[in-house]
């Protein structure tokens, strides 16, 4: 007997809904042309539908769009996302969804193997969720605010600091250290001097917040201070590196952005670092990351 994900989901009648709210993209779908969907209850309810359907954790899902939702995490079939639906129903795995994408959820059963197996995987709470994006978008995506958030401009506020090193070498002399008034290990204290030259952020204050990483994560997990954790990270939202995996986060950068095509590479700007020293290298630079090459938390940081 072949295993429920070498062969297509079994079909019913589609769930009724009260539309097709829009299509969704996710981050990397920029280099293609395509506008990042925004987070929305329709996001929610096909977490919930493909989690049902075994291509998804079940946990307490989020609204963003994220290049690890579209295309999966890893090649374990209950990682896969919207990615690992399409090719079981030999649909063109893009990772995006369009009408095909959204009928067909509506329409697979669970497989018998898993909980609640055969029934539809669009649940209610999957079908009054629709509804909410549907009343939200009526079938298309919002336009982008005119205005650049905080997060945004202290991102390109960092950008423009590529390059910038102590003086003298090995000393955490550097004008971040300077302005924050702290000499020390200064990656925590760029991440604050790029935030608050930029804006009335809630999150951080000039000698006060923050100097230590693990007071960012900490206070992130308690959603202290206008920051939380989050899978999906959007531009200028915070990275912190626990390179041991021993609970003790050594460093952070702002997030810039996946690589096309991963969900898991990506690009941050980092103070004090360097390629031979990943937490205490002397210079702000653009790093690529992998998520799985050492513990790592997003933390959302929240606008004005």
């Amino acid at each position: 007997m072949s295993e429920w994900w070498t062969k297509a989901y079994k079909g019913g009648p589609m769930v009724e809904v009260a539309g097709f709210p829009r299509a969704l993209y996710p981050p990397d779908a920029l280099a293609y042309g395509k506008q990042p969907s925004v987070p929305g209850p329709d996001v929610i309810a096909y977490k919930r539908t493909v989690a049902r359907a075994g291509r998804w954790p079940w946990q307490t899902f989020d609204a963003a769009y994220s290049n690890g939702f579209a295309h999966g995490t890893s090649g374990n079939v209950g990682d896969t996302g919207i990615a690992g639906v399409q090719r079981q129903q030999d649909i063109d795995d893009t990772g995006w969804i369009g009408k095909t994408t959204f009928n067909t959820l509506r329409s697979i059963r669970i497989p018998e193997e898993l909980n609640h197996g055969g029934e539809m995987a669009m649940d209610a709470t999957a079908v009054r969720l629709i509804g909410d994006a549907w009343e939200l978008y009526g079938g298309h995506e919002p336009p982008p605010p005119d205005e650049q958030t905080v997060r945004q401009a202290a991102l390109e506020r960092a950008i423009t600091q590529l390059g910038v090193k102590e003086s003298p070498p090995d000393s955490n002399q550097v004008k971040f250290t300077d302005w924050y008034g702290m000499v020390g290990p200064w990656c925590a204290m760029f991440t604050t001097w790029c935030y608050d030259l930029e804006g009335d952020s809630p999150s951080f204050l000039r000698g006060s917040y923050y100097a230590y990483v693990p007071y960012i994560v900490g206070d992130a997990r308690a959603n202290r201070r206008g920051l939380s954790t989050t899978d999906s990270p959007v531009p200028g939202d915070l990275v912190c590196y626990d390179w041991a995996f021993d609970g003790e986060y050594d460093h952070v950068g702002l997030f810039e952005s996946w690589q096309p095509g991963s969900g898991s590479t990506f690009t941050a700007i980092e103070g004090n670092t360097s390629t031979s020293n990943n937490s205490n290298g002397g210079e702000v630079m653009r790093r690529t990351r992998r998520v799985p090459d050492q513990a790592t938390v997003f933390v959302r940081v929240a606008e004005p």
